[in-house]
């Protein structure tokens, strides 16, 4: 499948900041880039970086006042994700030394104190995939998908407390859960084909039967179409921009696309 997704941000500062973005994608195994456009307007130099978790990340100094970034890629995804009912746990023991902090709790996903909530949702699931799944499926079911119930402090406990969040709150339930059953998970974030509403998107990796996998807990079956931005252990970590100025960052507009080649 091939896919056009744009993102046309404007936003203001009130004197010079430095921000951190993360906004272009990079060619992997599940997706590659036919082609991209990264235009600021001012343009300021600009240099790249890839962070700690393999995310291609900008760095630069907004000058004091207004700037539009428009982000235009164009890109070969999957148009279904791997789905493998029967994938084993796979073993601490043997897991890959780049994902063994995908064990551990983090800022938003508190896996150390989510164990018994995991235990009553998996039940007799047999570890590994299915365990994932029943998670996923489980979030879908008792969660609402809600605006407003949700603020940038807000973690995986809050969101079971709140009964209700975004795609963000879901796939921190989702990465704390897995993590206290001994199961990696990841946090992923970009652009999800006929998301409605139409925004950037997130959602969450489990790494079983040697392997990561996608699961959406805002959605009822798996889907493809997804082009992956960032990687990390909660949100974090994947911020689409992170702002270092004196005063916060304003994001005036936001304009999320995304459609197949032919229908553009």
């Amino acid at each position: 499948m091939k896919l056009k997704a744009s993102c046309h941000l404007t936003v203001h500062t009130v004197g010079d900041c430095p921000i951190v973005a993360m906004l272009r994608p990079r060619s992997g195994q599940a997706q590659w880039i036919v082609s991209d456009r990264y235009e600021l307007d001012p343009w300021v130099p600009t240099t790249e970086y890839v962070d700690g978790y393999g995310n291609l990340c900008q760095r630069l100094v907004l000058p004091a006042g207004e700037m539009k970034i428009t982000v235009e890629v164009v890109m070969e995804v999957e148009d279904q994700i791997a789905v493998q009912p029967d994938a084993p746990h796979t073993p601490v023991a043997e897991l890959p030394g780049d994902v063994l902090h995908y064990l551990l709790q983090s800022r938003y996903c508190p896996s150390d104190k989510m164990f018994e909530k995991a235990r009553e949702i998996v039940g007799d699931t047999p570890p590994g995939y299915a365990q994932a799944e029943k998670i996923r499926a489980w979030i879908n079911t008792n969660l609402d998908y809600k605006y407003g119930v949700s603020e940038a402090t807000t973690d995986a406990m809050d969101t079971l407390g709140h009964g209700a969040g975004v795609c963000r709150d879901f796939a921190h339930v989702g990465i704390a859960l897995c993590r206290s059953l001994q199961m990696p998970a990841r946090m992923v974030v970009g652009y999800l084909h006929e998301l409605d509403p139409m925004d950037l998107h997130a959602w969450f990796e489990a790494f079983v039967g040697g392997r990561w996998y996608t699961f959406d807990a805002t959605q009822k079956e798996p889907r493809g179409g997804r082009i992956v931005l960032a990687y990390g252990r909660d949100a974090a970590d994947v911020a689409f921009i992170s702002d270092y100025g004196a005063q916060p960052l304003e994001v005036r507009e936001m304009k999320v696309d995304v459609g197949t080649v032919d229908d553009q």
